[in-house]
């Protein structure tokens, strides 16, 4: 009889099969005594699970007046903070949390992306 794999502590197994999120940092690409000229840096490439949008969630961002619109799972990597941005499926999403995921293996952040009205140029 085939027995499933038991985790340290009965931690759930997580996947990442739904696709892979580019994040970036915001750096300033303009010469010394210029005005700043914000574009976007590639720090790492993730695979990422989606996640629910849960009615909470949704009501605290309004309270602080972000827009919410989408939260994804990834492996947890020190290099994601909020002052980054997410590429994801052509678009570009602002990180507004970093929320680490507890009892699942492997060790997981999920994030919380935020609509981003003006775009960032891509640096190649």
């Amino acid at each position: 009889m085939w027995k499933a794999p038991n985790r340290p502590k009965h931690e759930i197994t997580q996947a990442f099969n739904d696709g892979i999120v580019t994040i970036c940092a915001v750096c300033d690409a303009a010469k010394a005594g210029y005005a700043p000229q914000e574009k976007l840096t590639e720090k790492i490439k993730l695979r990422f699970a989606e996640q629910r949008l849960g009615i909470n969630r949704i009501y605290q961002s309004k309270q602080a007046q972000v827009e919410i619109v989408r939260v994804i799972r990834v492996p947890a990597a020190g290099a994601v903070s909020p002052q980054d941005v997410a590429l994801l499926e052509g678009k570009q999403y602002r990180i507004d949390t970093v929320q680490k995921v507890m009892e699942v293996y492997p060790p997981c952040v999920d994030l919380a992306l935020a609509k981003i009205e003006q775009e960032f140029e891509v640096m190649a």
